[in-house]
């Protein structure tokens, strides 16, 4: 988890932590994840279910734990990984200027656009379905996670009923 460090110039934090929260990278798993809402439901993605993607798809141990199937409800997977879910809160928290960074790197480069519906693909939205040559295991599957999460979203109730169910308040 980023600490304090992320306040510093891009030349003065940690190589890893400038790697990986990045504002391109961590602006296209957003954007990845707000595409197949969007795919799956045509409307907004809503902007505090932005907000849970970066800590859900960072971190290995949550990442794992995601459904691969869309129909599997938000109570039954919160239920079955309560413990892993208990410091939720406390990432959001904690990943939230990283996840503003990254939204405002999308919607100024114009891949996404941010209505009072949400967010919805802007004038470029990003070319998501290109593998990128220079990858890695690790980033496929955060970049593949951030997708099934955005159709996963997409089935369940309203964005305050996942906060909720994941013990965060809108």
């Amino acid at each position: 988890m980023p600490d304090a460090s992320w306040q510093l110039d891009w030349n003065s934090r940690p190589c890893e932590e400038a790697a990986l929260f990045n504002p391109a990278f961590c602006g296209e798993i957003i954007a990845r994840s707000a595409v197949s809402y969007i795919r799956a439901k045509p409307q907004g993605f809503g902007l505090p279910l932005a907000y849970l993607v970066l800590p859900l798809t960072l971190s290995a141990p949550l990442r794992d734990t995601l459904p691969r199937r869309s129909d599997t409800t938000f109570v039954t997977w919160s239920g079955i990984n309560r413990v892993l879910l208990a410091d939720l809160p406390d990432r959001v928290s904690t990943l939230r200027p990283i996840t503003r960074e990254g939204l405002l790197f999308t919607i100024q480069h114009h891949a996404l656009k941010l209505t009072a519906t949400g967010l919805i693909l802007g004038e470029s939205p990003l070319k998501l379905t290109r593998k990128l040559p220079a990858s890695t295991v690790e980033t496929e599957s955060i970049r593949s996670a951030a997708a099934a999460l955005g159709r996963w979203f997409a089935q369940q109730g309203a964005a305050t009923q996942i906060l909720q169910t994941m013990g965060i308040r809108p």
